[in-house]
């Protein structure tokens, strides 16, 4: 994030001085809008430019371009508006130095001057942007596969389950039952406390339920 950021802002401060430099003076007091894009390809000549179609027209496309990339965090994107930038500037400087014979630079403002300067810097600053720029973040494998939810139980740890101990189906870690809890029969004759009061009467003996015992039938009428 810190580097998209910081590789974003380079970039645009690169548009930004490319797209200076065409207002400002390139060769012998010749600013950059005053040389036509077809110049670059013919040859360069003293005829006047208009904006639209002068060393304006490749830095505007370079500077949207930059503007693309920062949005969708692409690199490539950058990287190619700083070498259109980039392009455009040496190409220009291979045909002005053939028009004038060799290029220099001089401090009476003879040769070249300040917006190519700007120029080149531009381009380098998109270069350095798309550099420092970490790009999109692929997600790792684990984050586009769907997230699959927990697998049913085999059918010998279904005490176990839920995996989290929650109260769900069933809670218990042990494949036995639990026991169960001797049901209350009334007072104990024996506890001195509860001696006097009311004793159930006695169930029939009965092994299966010793609770509730079954009621025999009555027996049939004689006859």
């Amino acid at each position: 994030m810190i580097r998209n950021v910081l590789g974003s802002l380079v970039a645009l401060a690169g548009a930004a001085s490319a797209m200076l430099s065409p207002f400002r003076d390139w060769y012998a007091g010749r600013a950059g809008q005053d040389y036509r894009v077809e110049d670059l390809f013919g040859g360069i000549t003293a005829a006047e430019s208009g904006v639209l179609v002068s060393m304006l027209l490749p830095f505007l496309a370079a500077a949207l371009l930059v503007v693309v990339g920062v949005v969708l965090r692409s690199r490539l994107v950058v990287a190619l508006a700083g070498l259109v930038v980039l392009g455009f500037t040496v190409l220009w400087m291979v045909r002005q130095g053939q028009a004038a014979g060799s290029l220099v630079v001089a401090g009476d403002g003879s040769g070249l001057q300040v917006g190519v300067v700007n120029a080149l810097a531009g381009g380098l600053l998109m270069l350095i942007g798309a550099l420092l720029m970490s790009g999109r973040g692929r997600r790792s494998r684990r984050e586009r596969e769907p997230v699959e939810p927990y697998a049913a139980p085999a059918a010998d740890q279904v005490d176990t389950w839920p995996p989290t101990q929650e109260p769900g189906m069933s809670v218990q870690t042990s494949p036995w039952p639990e026991p169960e809890v001797d049901p209350y029969t009334g007072p104990d004759p024996r506890d001195p406390r509860t001696r006097s009061y009311p004793q159930a009467p006695p169930a029939e003996s009965d092994p299966r339920d010793p609770v509730h015992p079954p009621h025999r039938p009555p027996p049939p009428p004689q006859s």
